[in-house]
């Protein structure tokens, strides 16, 4: 039997999430709340293979999830769509403060655009220094978005990042190759890509794409 690795079950997952087709009215935007939160588990699932790296950005992402699960949980059927906590949160003037879930799905957003950047890299040069890649990753996407002391984290952290072949077979299951994996990646990056534009665009209009971290 054929094992199916986290990046073959995202791609399953975002097939479901993609045919809830944008809508121009953000007002009525669809985002299924429980196949989002498994694309984002299986996410985490892929930058565990990085290792100790990810432990604060891991920890936050798992949270998040974790706290988005509890409101949808307290009414499934209403929570079916995450647009309908953004939309209480909004109401009740709660979405830009503490923990609320509006930022838990801001946050989750986040740390998927950090995971596509990184994977685009390694698409583009297979043979990129690790430590690099995923810096430049956390440059372009977190980076502008934490405070001193998220950065000063990760900063730390990156000195632990594995090197490039280990962490491409950690991602690779027993019946796959380099070209397989390859093709895994930019089919995982092209359903990712306009579901994430998607998601922007409805943080844009709830005025949730400011917020940063401390």
């Amino acid at each position: 039997m054929e094992t199916k690795s986290e990046i073959r079950s995202a791609i399953e997952e975002l097939s479901v999430l993609t045919k809830a087709q944008p809508d121009v009215n953000l007002d009525l935007a669809h985002i299924p709340t429980k196949p989002f939160l498994h694309v984002c588990t299986l996410v985490l699932q892929v930058l565990d293979k990085i290792g100790p790296t990810m432990a604060v950005l891991r920890q936050d992402i798992h949270q998040n999830i974790q706290r988005l699960e509890i409101l949808c949980e307290s009414d499934p059927t209403k929570y079916s769509n995450l647009i309908e906590m953004l939309k209480k949160e909004e109401s009740e003037g709660n979405a830009r403060k503490g923990s609320s879930c509006s930022k838990a799905f801001l946050w989750l957003t986040r740390s998927m655009d950090f995971t596509v950047a990184l994977l685009q890299r390694l698409v583009k040069e297979p043979g990129q220094n690790m430590e690099q890649a995923v810096q430049e990753s956390y440059n372009v996407t977190l980076k502008p978005r934490h405070g001193w002391i998220s950065s000063a984290a990760f900063k730390v952290a990156l000195k632990l990042v594995p090197d490039n072949k280990t962490f491409i077979s950690l991602l690779m299951t027993k019946d796959q190759n380099h070209d397989s994996l390859k093709e895994d990646m930019q089919t995982l990056i092209s359903l990712l890509v306009p579901l994430l534009e998607q998601i922007h665009s409805i943080l844009r209009f709830y005025r949730l794409d400011r917020l940063k971290s401390s």
